[in-house]
């Protein structure tokens, strides 16, 4: 009895330390300084040494864990996680505050060893897990006319191009499997390779057979990673824990420093030999390769490092892809409309290409809804310096999670939130359009009579298009950190998902099996295959 008596008081004691604490600062502005004493928002009671970290064990995803503590606390709560002051901000209002109007206060990333490990020892390598500064305002500079490209421009017409190319490759792989077997398929390294592929082709002009046993080493590495950084772990707020986790971050060590090594030598180097400055700038690659000759400022590993975060983001593509088939084995349905409009717009004559997607608005739809069902969480953000958030103190060094899984599943965003249902991503409108009618009225000359008479009528026509702005729909972020390879996530993966469809009916032995974790947008490496019969056009 005595022990839970200590036990409780220790409680206690961290209570008030931690939960209901005064945050008091000096603001200085141009000709005063006052002091502001805030309270923390409220938040569950933490327990010595391990916070509220058993808050959220209670759950197979943390996010599912805040979703509920906000029943309890309201759309914006305080957590400890170990010893780290967290913030959980829970509905769109609360979010644009935090992303938008005060994203200058936001722009850190959390300090958590296995990012460091990821990036030889530096999380601020990585344009994803850095603190904001100006190089990484640089490096996306730099990164944004090829990996975040506008339409109509050349080369977000070369992702497309690109895209097809592969998908054709993938297809043709795909059929000779298929056709030789009548049992499931391991499906998702051959997407992952296909992804990687689409990515390498565009930035850098490179590409790597499926059978080239380095090139699939490295890209089970990047799969192995992407799922790595979609975890969670004790060891990240709880640091002391490190010896215990020494295997694994070996691992990820060794995972990163194969992938650098793949890209220096059978990427960068060739490329660097053989760079034209006279020619015109070719790829992404060539764009980094003239800045490091031209800037004496631009480190080479900067480099290396921005080249490696991008080719990284296939991993995302091969994952979403993966999601969407899973999405059409377990409903029929969703499959047959995929299948009926693509069918419409190629006649199942020629290949699916990126200038088709705005015909094709259900199937972009599915990718959509497989986006909002998986609600990949965003990468929290970390305060940077005091702010304030609903009225509540936020201090410099608290993590900020953004619940992006309760924009996602909430009723009061989406209808039906828990159902499958493309359709709330479609809009239907009318416009007029003009059609030419042809008569003859019998009364013309004979000069007259040579042809028909053009006249042009107004009908109004139907057309069913993708909702361009859904507001509560986050899936890349919003604010200074939005993700800058979102462009070539969604056309990329439209293209792929789209061009599988149409050349191939998908199945599973056993729909339990499709179940995905919660709030995770990534697959385990080793996941669940699928049937794959080819369609008869």
């Amino acid at each position: 009895m005595s022990a839970i008596l200590l036990i409780a008081i220790f409680a206690l004691c961290a209570y008030k330390l931690f939960s209901r604490k005064t945050v008091t600062w000096k603001k200085i502005g141009k000709r005063s300084v006052e002091v502001a004493e805030l309270k923390t928002a409220p938040g569950p009671m933490p327990l010595p040494i391990i916070g509220n970290l058993h808050n959220l064990g209670t759950h197979e995803s943390p996010f599912q864990a805040f979703t509920e503590l906000a029943k309890t606390y309201g759309d914006i709560f305080s957590l400890t996680l170990g010893s780290t002051p967290c913030l959980v901000v829970n509905n769109l209002e609360l979010i644009r505050e935090v992303l938008n109007q005060n994203g200058k206060f936001f722009g850190g990333r959390p300090d958590f060893i296995r990012f460091h490990k990821l990036f030889a020892g530096d999380r601020n390598n990585s344009l994803a897990l850095c603190d904001w500064s100006n190089l990484q305002t640089r490096r996306r500079n730099l990164a944004r006319r090829h990996c975040g490209p506008k339409q109509h421009t050349d080369n977000f017409a070369r992702i497309g191009s690109v895209a097809t190319f592969e998908s054709i490759e993938l297809v043709q792989t795909l059929k000779s499997i298929a056709n030789s077997t009548e049992s499931s398929i391991n499906l998702k390294p051959i997407l992952m390779s296909t992804a990687m592929n689409m990515f390498s082709h565009y930035m850098c002009n490179v590409r790597f057979e499926e059978t080239d046993e380095e090139f699939r080493k490295i890209v089970d590495h990047f799969d192995e990673i992407f799922w790595e950084i979609n975890q969670g772990y004790a060891v990240d707020f709880l640091p002391w824990l490190e010896p215990l986790y020494k295997k694994h971050m070996d691992k990820l060590s060794g995972w990163s420093q194969d992938i650098r090594s793949f890209i220096l030598s059978r990427i960068v180097e060739q490329r660097e030999m053989n760079l034209d400055t006279d020619a015109p700038e070719k790829d992404f690659l060539d764009g980094l390769l003239r800045v490091l000759r031209d800037d004496p400022t631009v480190d080479r590993n900067t480099i290396i490092f921005m080249l490696e975060d991008f080719l990284g983001g296939h991993s995302s593509v091969g994952n979403l892809v993966m999601l969407c088939l899973a999405a059409v084995a377990r409903d029929p349905e969703v499959a047959k409309k995929v299948k009926a409009e693509i069918d419409g717009v190629t006649k199942g004559k020629r290949a699916v290409t990126l200038s088709d997607r705005s015909n094709l608005p259900y199937t972009e739809a599915t990718v959509l809804e497989c986006l909002r069902y998986a609600s990949s969480p965003i990468v929290p953000h970390v305060a940077t310096e005091n702010a304030v958030v609903a009225g509540y103190g936020v201090e410099k060094g608290t993590v900020v999670f953004i619940n992006n899984y309760e924009l996602n599943t909430s009723e009061q965003y989406w209808k039906e939130p828990q159902k499958f249902d493309p359709s709330r991503f479609l809009e239907r409108s009318k416009i007029r359009v003009r059609r030419n009618s042809q008569c003859d009225s019998g009364m013309e000359s004979d000069s007259e009579r040579s042809g028909p008479i053009n006249k042009a009528s107004e009908m109004e026509k139907e057309i069913v298009s993708v909702k361009k702005n859904i507001p509560h729909f986050l899936p890349f972020s919003i604010g200074k950190r939005t993700c800058i390879g979102q462009t070539l996530v969604t056309t990329m993966s439209f293209v792929m998902f789209a061009s599988i469809m149409q050349e191939f009916d998908v199945a599973a032995e056993n729909l339990e099996d499709l179940r995905q974790k919660p709030a995770c947008v990534a697959l385990p490496k080793d996941t669940f295959h699928l049937y794959l019969v080819p369609r008869k056009h």
